[in-house]
């Protein structure tokens, strides 16, 4: 069973979504100044969220947002190809605080030639932030794509102090 929540980010209400096994996807607001959830969202009768682990995620993004946390410690349930998932493990270990490239992650996971597509992967990555596809830039330190938009991005290489330049 999925159950999502929302959450207040500095971009607008998120929503997060959990299974079972972990958290699932995080979805961005569809313009900057969309502050509407999706719906449906699956609490207790209570009003808390069914799950605890939507409470705990909240709480990490917080921490995040305040500059207190630099890596996440959530149980993730990803649905993707195999390559998708070699792709996405690869991204969590991205140090916070530093950028790479595409062809640097085509090169960790032993494709060299397949950066085109590594950055399809990268772009269907579905929990943002918490697997930091933001940190990965363009050949040269040029921005690129990301499923937030670029100036989500930008500011959150500028919240971590990221240095622009791929190695």
């Amino acid at each position: 069973m999925r159950v999502t929540t929302t959450y207040q980010s500095p971009f607008g209400i998120l929503e997060i979504e959990a299974s079972d096994e972990g958290i699932s996807a995080i979805r961005w607001p569809s313009t900057p100044d969309d502050n509407q959830p999706n719906t449906p969202i699956s609490t207790s009768s209570s009003g808390r969220p069914e799950r605890p682990l939507l409470e705990t995620a909240k709480t990490q993004l917080d921490e995040y947002f305040q500059g207190a946390r630099n890596n996440f410690e959530l149980p993730l349930s990803l649905t993707g190809t195999p390559f998708q998932q070699l792709v996405w493990n690869a991204l969590t270990g991205i140090p916070y605080g530093t950028t790479t490239s595409y062809g640097t992650i085509a090169n960790a996971i032993d494709r060299p030639r397949a950066v085109r597509a590594v950055g399809r992967a990268i772009g269907s990555n579905p929990i943002p932030l918490i697997i930091p596809c933001h940190r990965v830039i363009g050949a040269g330190g040029k921005l690129t794509g990301f499923s937030g938009g670029l100036d989500r991005k930008r500011w959150l290489l500028n919240r971590e102090d990221a240095v622009l330049a791929y190695q």
